[in-house]
């Protein structure tokens, strides 16, 4: 939960933490926190959802859009920083923990599965806003400048987009896991984006590519429904 200020105002905060390092895990432990002094004055939410509708022969009708599938939620923000009174480097390191989030953190490298941080905005009790993600833009624009030239104030522009958690071919009623799954092509897919979502592994696009028989990553009819293989265990097999 974010930390309550002395009047009992919550405070918002951004944490950073290591990538799962497993299909469907949880995220590891943090890496950095991230406790902002000036809660945020708006939150933009934004998710898609794709729709095909197939042409209709008579005239001025049209057929019912067949549902094909959603995009993940996206919190866009922006974080204020200010240092006027300590003139100290605090709005530097606040930006340092930000930029963590745009690299691939040292275990996930070591694991030869680089991944960057899964970031988490939460504020309050607040829940539609409040999820794992990880930062897909971060924009620093320094206002403000103590006479060493060191930034006094910043404005950081972020966008922090939803990361799946859930095992491929979850069933909900069930839970139970099934070996293989498929997937509805839409406009913008690629195998290498559809890996990461299953796998967490983008480069990992070839398992796919092979049970498909497709040559070209990026050459996806939408519309075609692909078949996903389980994920394998370090031997190679589907884990059951």
């Amino acid at each position: 939960m974010s930390p309550i200020g002395r009047a009992g105002r919550a405070r918002a905060q951004l944490t950073l933490k290591e990538p799962p390092a497993t299909v469907g895990a949880r995220p590891g432990g943090t890496i950095a926190r991230l406790n902002l002094r000036f809660n945020p004055t708006t939150l933009q939410l934004r998710k898609t959802t794709e729709w095909r509708r197939s042409p209709s022969r008579m005239a001025g009708a049209s057929a019912l859009p067949e549902f094909v599938g959603s995009g993940p939620r996206e919190l866009s923000l922006e974080v204020f920083l200010d240092a006027t009174a300590t003139h100290d480097n605090s709005v530097e390191q606040a930006v340092e923990k930000l930029m963590k989030g745009c690299v691939p953190t040292p275990a996930s490298l070591a694991r030869k599965k680089p991944a960057s941080p899964w970031v988490r905005f939460e504020w309050g009790t607040a829940r539609t806003t409040s999820f794992d993600g990880v930062l897909s833009s971060l924009s620093v624009t320094y206002t403000l400048f103590d006479v060493d030239g060191s930034p006094l104030r910043a404005t950081c522009a972020l966008s922090v987009q939803e990361a799946s958690v859930d095992p491929p071919g979850q069933n909900p009623t069930s839970g139970a896991r099934s070996a293989r799954s498929t997937h509805l092509v839409v406009a913008g897919d690629s195998l290498a984006m559809l890996a990461w979502r299953e796998y967490g592994d983008a480069t990992a696009w070839r398992v796919i590519a092979e049970a498909n028989g497709i040559d070209d990553p990026m050459a996806l009819v939408p519309g075609t429904e692909l078949v996903v293989p389980g994920p394998a265990d370090p031997d190679g097999e589907e884990e059951r």
